[in-house]
């Protein structure tokens, strides 16, 4: 429910809006307030995690959807003026819904309407707008190359301005690294309204929005990425050995000494999870190569799974992209859904393994996921090495590199017919995170940005937060990289214009680090 202030708010800054934008007419046709019939369609539109679609979560005061670089000048410069916080949106896959939702008045961009995807083959790059998806940029190169690819996630629906900023992997990222890992440029609309470039935004900017992510630090528009060069035939296989009776458990404790070890070409991850009365361990792979090669490689280094020629299938590798997210393979056209699917209310958790977790460990892992409230979780394991090992800590602002042996997540899922029980499913998944402590990576224990965690911690919803404050949920995310972070927000955004509840904070003086 709207106050006195920010109605007031809203018709100054609606007002601002009509003063600074030359042609006002071509933005009132993207520009959404509650009096809208719109407005709710084009809020809930791209909303992944339903837990934040409730009538109680904070809306938005207006929801503008810009068709240029010029209109987010103009919604920053209004949002100053008026005080109303901006939450930018890509994609919607933000885990803790802070790309969406704010607890004080506040402007959602949506960058829907930008979503362009210029392929250059012969320089093996592409300009993606930062409103695409991750399906619809592996469509466009798939339409102008069969022999080219990028490490974009896994789920087609993830929004790339998200994804890019925070780290971003895929299925080849064990060779060619993050998607961070490969921009070559990017552009940003700044705190002053001003649209830069790599040149112009300068290297420490540059820096930090390739894994420090985007939204503490302006609006990014569009990535220059470097394509990836893929086979026109690679394999697949997703195998499933139930804990019960086909040795899971056993499986996915040697899994943690092969996976990570494996040829850089090999990805092969795995996914934990109930179905009806067993515990199911399911491998999934994308390897780079034929099925004969794999077969015979996976045999060496793996054969307590078993793999034979029947259980893989070669296919050119945006099929693998369809077939890694459990879509049919065709039609490719799949990859330009961005509508969500099945949302349910989710929790997640997120850490970094760097010494094998023990049987025993394991095995109560599986007797978690047999209580009532993970009936609908998942672990979800994705294994590092290979380019990853390489690649410094400090390269870029996304430190979980050499030693890393996998990501673990675990997804708690509950459909929103049981919103009233969300506490419980909730506290399962802090159980869960507790019980895992003695197992994953220390001092700090390590997050995925992406995977966004508040119980973390959270920076104060207004005035100042401090250094020590915010090093409580950062230096999971970032590790040593924070303090760099800390310094370019202090030089480019010294007053925390972007703010949010898990924002670098800028410091009155850098050197106070």
């Amino acid at each position: 429910m709207e106050t006195p202030s920010s109605a007031s708010n809203v018709s100054s800054f609606l007002e601002c809006l009509s003063q600074e934008c030359e042609n006002y007419s071509s933005i009132t046709n993207i520009v959404y307030t509650p009096s809208n019939p719109s407005y709710e369609t084009v809020l809930d539109s791209t909303i992944q995690n339903s837990r934040f679609a409730s009538e109680s979560t904070p809306k938005p005061q207006v929801i503008i959807t810009p068709e240029n670089e010029a209109q987010i000048s103009s919604i920053i410069c209004c949002a100053k003026k008026t005080g109303l916080e901006i939450r930018t949106r890509s994609g919607g896959h933000d885990m803790e819904g802070l790309s969406f939702v704010s607890k004080v008045p506040f402007v959602i961009i949506d960058l829907v309407n930008l979503s362009k995807v210029i392929v250059e083959v012969e320089e093996k790059t592409t300009w993606v707008e930062a409103g695409a998806t991750t399906g619809i940029v592996h469509y466009n190169i798939a339409q102008k190359s069969s022999t080219l690819g990028f490490p974009g996630a896994i789920a087609p629906t993830v929004g790339v301005g998200g994804h890019y900023s925070g780290g971003g992997y895929g299925t080849i990222f064990r060779k060619y690294g993050l998607a961070a890992d490969n921009v070559i440029d990017a552009r940003i609309v700044d705190v002053n309204g001003n649209i830069l470039d790599r040149e112009s935004m300068g290297e420490d900017l540059f820096w930090a929005i390739r894994g420090g992510g985007g939204a503490s630090f302006g609006v990014i528009t569009s990535w220059k990425i470097k394509l990836l060069d893929v086979p026109e035939t690679v394999t697949v296989f997703s195998v499933n050995r139930s804990v019960e009776e086909q040795n899971g458990v056993d499986l996915w404790h040697r899994w943690q000494y092969v996976a990570p070890q494996a040829d850089k070409d090999l990805f092969v991850g795995v996914i934990v999870l109930r179905v009806e009365t067993t515990v199911q361990v399911n491998f999934f792979s994308v390897f780079l190569g034929g099925a004969d090669r794999l077969v015979s490689y996976m045999q060496e280094i793996f054969p307590e799974l078993g793999l034979v020629r029947e259980d893989c299938t070669e296919m050119s590798w945006i099929q693998s992209t369809l077939f890694s997210n459990q879509m049919p393979i065709d039609p490719l056209e799949a990859l330009l859904n961005r509508t969500p699917t099945g949302v349910r209310q989710l929790k997640a958790k997120s850490d970094y393994v760097r010494n094998p977790v023990p049987l025993t460990a394991i095995e109560g892992m599986v007797s978690m996921l047999r209580e009532p409230e993970a009936n609908a979780t998942m672990y979800y394991m994705v294994p590092y090495g290979g380019k990853m090992n390489e690649i410094s800590e400090s390269e870029t602002p996304f430190p979980h590199r050499a030693g890393a042996l996998y990501k673990l997540a675990s997804l708690t899922y509950w459909e929103d017919s049981e919103a009233a029980d969300s506490e419980k499913y909730i506290s399962w998944s802090r159980r869960y995170y507790e019980f895992m402590t003695p197992y994953v990576s220390s001092s700090p224990r390590e997050a995925y940005l992406n995977y966004r965690d508040l119980d973390i911690g959270v920076n104060n919803v207004v005035g100042e937060t401090s250094y020590e404050q915010a090093s409580v949920w950062a230096k999971p995310y970032y590790k040593g990289n924070f303090d760099r972070l800390v310094q370019v927000k202090t030089a480019v955004d010294p007053d925390n214009f972007f703010r949010n509840e898990q924002g670098i904070p800028p410091l009155p003086c850098a050197a106070d680090i």
